[in-house]
């Protein structure tokens, strides 16, 4: 698996157009290819909603061969923010099952089919420098497209592209002014699979106000993470944390921020979300309590680890752990988490706001009133000390935070960043008590099985437990002495 992270200016340009002379005086070298892209998605374009593309091609007939062109599949699927295409060697008769089961939740499980064949005609002039290097290249395509579909359509275009070379990641200046002084204007999609279906990005309603826009665009930004994890996670990676961030904040946001969306389902949603949370929650708190066991065992002096207690720590918690893996890929098969994405895939098509004129300082009183219900929280428990009050102060400080996110593109610093960048300290802090309560429950729970196998017996798991509580303290301690 590879990341593209070429940086390219593409050009539309007229069919029978001439490249314009570029004004360098180095050496060009040209060569050219054929080849045929199949593309696959669903019939309601599911994958393409998700930016995600599935295309299989042919390599092409070259007569100087082209290094970006191979033959086999390619899937592209956004992450964090940047493309991620994976290259495939497989047969071009059908979606492999590789495909088709990393891409099941992107699809809502229905299958994939052709959707759209483009044959394009690549024309590379490599333009060198005076070293021989190249100092970037002209990507010349024209392009014929069949949409597949009730009607087919065809289209043809003609499509320009300038890439740095190899040692630099800038396009000359005057390069670029040449190309649009020949006529060239910027590529009308984002890729060319967009193009042959005719799809159109959705524009924003210019009367949308920045705050709407504000939700809107963190809402998605949460969707977004979850189902790029959904596809992870069908690949055998580990996004667990990341997606349950995600669903947390989404979850924040539906309950601090609930009069800014229709209020149908509303509620619904928030308890599927919860419901896949815990799922998630099984194997991340497992993940959390291997890692933290064993950097407690390897602190301790050599005489005070009586027995194999890393191993059986280990062998414990990594069976848990597998065992509630398992549970999540059983679960990302029902019909209740297929019902899950697809409304959240809804969403992410509209987000369902119940005006979109609001107002920063509607925003601004979520942000507020979310930190009053934090503190008001935090200083109750502090008062009571009791473990579940503290687990309830930590909450709410998530929701404090995630609220200073959601208002801080629009609202003045120490309401958005600021709020949210307190309200992660306390969170920390919390749940560094909340990591330690935990980890100290586990503790008594393995001591206690310790004392019955022959060898073993419940010593280092005692003061392992002693350890636990006295973190918990501390963090008691942190938060007293940071909110002072």
């Amino acid at each position: 698996m590879g990341t593209d992270t070429t940086r390219e200016n593409s050009w539309d340009f007229g069919l029978d157009s001439a490249i314009p002379d570029l004004g360098d005086s180095g050496d060009v070298e040209i060569s050219s290819i054929d080849f045929s892209d199949t593309y696959y998605d669903t019939e309601d374009r599911d994958l393409l909603a998700h930016g995600t593309i599935v295309v299989h091609s042919d390599g092409g007939d070259s007569d100087g061969g082209d290094e970006d062109q191979h033959a086999g599949w390619r899937v592209t699927t956004p992450s964090a923010g940047e493309d991620i295409t994976e290259q495939i060697d497989a047969p071009s008769t059908a979606v492999p099952s590789a495909i088709a089961d990393a891409l099941w939740g992107l699809s809502g499980g229905k299958p994939l089919r052709v959707a759209a064949i483009v044959h394009t005609h690549r024309t590379r002039h490599r333009h060198l420098d005076a070293n021989g290097e190249v100092a970037y290249d002209v990507v010349d395509d024209t392009v014929s497209a069949t949409a597949t579909g009730p009607v087919a359509t065809a289209t043809s275009w003609r499509e320009v592209g300038v890439r740095a070379g190899s040692g630099s990641t800038t396009i000359p200046k005057s390069v670029r002014k040449r190309m649009v002084g020949a006529g060239a204007r910027p590529a009308s999609a984002s890729s060319t699979f967009e193009r042959a279906v005719g799809h159109e990005a959705p524009r924003r309603a210019v009367s949308v106000s920045p705050a709407a826009v504000a939700v809107a665009d963190y809402v998605r930004e949460q969707i977004s993470t979850i189902f790029a994890g959904d596809v992870a996670l069908r690949r055998g990676a580990n996004p667990v944390h990341a997606v349950r961030v995600a669903i947390r904040r989404l979850r924040s946001t539906l309950r601090t921020a609930a009069p800014l969306f229709e209020p149908d389902g509303l509620a619904g949603l928030d308890d599927e979300l919860r419901w896949f949370a815990g799922v998630l929650g099984e194997v991340r708190d497992r993940e959390v309590l291997r890692a933290r066991f064993a950097s407690a065992v390897a602190e301790l002096p050599d005489e005070l680890v009586l027995g194999p207690v890393a191993a059986r720590i280990e062998e414990e918690l990594s069976a848990q752990q597998h065992h509630h893996r398992q549970s999540v890929t059983d679960e990302m098969r029902s019909d209740r988490y297929l019902v899950l994405l697809s409304t959240l895939a809804t969403w992410n098509d509209s987000i369902p706001l119940a005006d979109d004129q609001i107002t920063k300082k509607e925003l601004r009183r979520i942000a507020t009133r979310a930190a009053r219900k934090a503190d008001k929280r935090l200083a109750h428990a502090l008062a009571t000390g009791h473990e579940e009050d503290l687990h309830r102060a930590r909450k709410a400080a998530k929701r404090a935070r995630y609220a200073g996110e959601l208002a801080a593109p629009v609202v003045a610093r120490s309401t958005g960043r600021g709020q949210a960048k307190r309200y992660k300290r306390i969170q920390t802090v919390l749940g560094e008590h909340q990591d330690a309560a935990v980890a100290a429950r586990t503790l008594r729970e393995l001591g206690a099985g310790a004392g019955t196998r022959k060898g073993e017996n419940g010593f280092t798991y005692g003061i392992l437990y002693q350890r636990e509580l006295a973190a918990a303290a501390a963090a008691r301690d942190a938060v007293l002495s940071g909110t002072n």
